[in-house]
């Protein structure tokens, strides 16, 4: 008996409310939050951002062929149509860590074609690396064409009334 009276002294109400009171929180799971699962991020997701980016930059008219252009502009007209503009123009594989891309875009005329490609280069790195944390490895750039100042703006002929 003088056991079970030992362990009633001990165990009484006000000595486990202090020890709940005192007790550390227990941490589960462990590790740290961000390391708890995988962050996958979509080749549509970083050719946005880069279409966006590259857009951004003097001397850059638009983004991808005529003939991509040409189906975009049908495409815009239509409701309901795609958002694909945006990412017109710009290829993306994105891996694990890293991600290289393929731009083809259309300059102004008058415009040093090396210094709008390394602009382009520089703000689409910076872009991609900033909002996905993707190592960029490469941007290849491909200039399809120059828009000339006298050219009007490639819309086809609408054939409704």
């Amino acid at each position: 008996m003088t056991d079970m009276s030992e362990r009633d002294r001990t165990d009484s109400p006000d000595t486990e409310k202090e020890s709940q009171q005192t007790r550390k929180p227990v941490r589960r799971g462990g590790g740290d939050p961000a390391t708890r699962g995988r962050t996958t991020i979509a080749d549509g997701v970083v050719e946005k951002i880069a279409g966006l980016a590259a857009r951004d930059v003097f001397g850059v008219h638009t983004m991808g062929s005529g003939l991509s252009r040409t189906f975009g502009a049908v495409r815009d007209r239509v409701p309901g149509g795609s958002d694909k503009s945006v990412t017109r123009g710009v290829k993306a594989e994105v891996g694990e860590l890293q991600t290289a891309l393929d731009l083809e875009i259309v300059v102004n005329y008058g415009v040093s074609i090396s210094d709008v490609a390394h602009a382009v280069r520089e703000n689409v790195i910076t872009a991609v690396e900033r909002m996905t944390g993707l190592e960029v490895v490469e941007v290849n750039i491909a200039v399809s064409d120059v828009k000339l100042p006298e050219e009007e703006e490639e819309e086809p002929e609408s054939r409704l009334q």
